[in-house]
């Protein structure tokens, strides 16, 4: 469906706090299982968090940004699966 990346990761925190801490876990897990980040983007606020890790990138939005830039609409027609979900 896209050359950018395999997976789009797509979640949400509460609070821009909680978005934060979001991120900042994912972050330490992957470095834990040495999977090198690319890159990170976002807004200042911590309202949205882009962090790219090349064949993965992780979308975290507080929940009034992800109903606003609506992803998942854009990516209808690509396969979809629930966390925990396999195969």
């Amino acid at each position: 469906m896209s050359i950018i990346t395999d997976y789009f990761v797509i979640c949400s925190g509460q609070t821009n706090r909680q978005v934060e801490t979001i991120v900042d876990s994912i972050e330490e897990r992957l470095r834990g299982l040495k999977v090198r980040k690319i890159g990170l983007e976002g807004d200042r606020d911590k309202s949205w968090i882009l962090l790219d890790y090349g064949s993965v990138v992780i979308h975290v939005f507080t929940q009034e940004q992800r109903e606003y830039y609506r992803l998942e609409r854009l990516w209808a027609d690509a396969p979809h699966r629930k966390w925990g979900e396999t195969g």
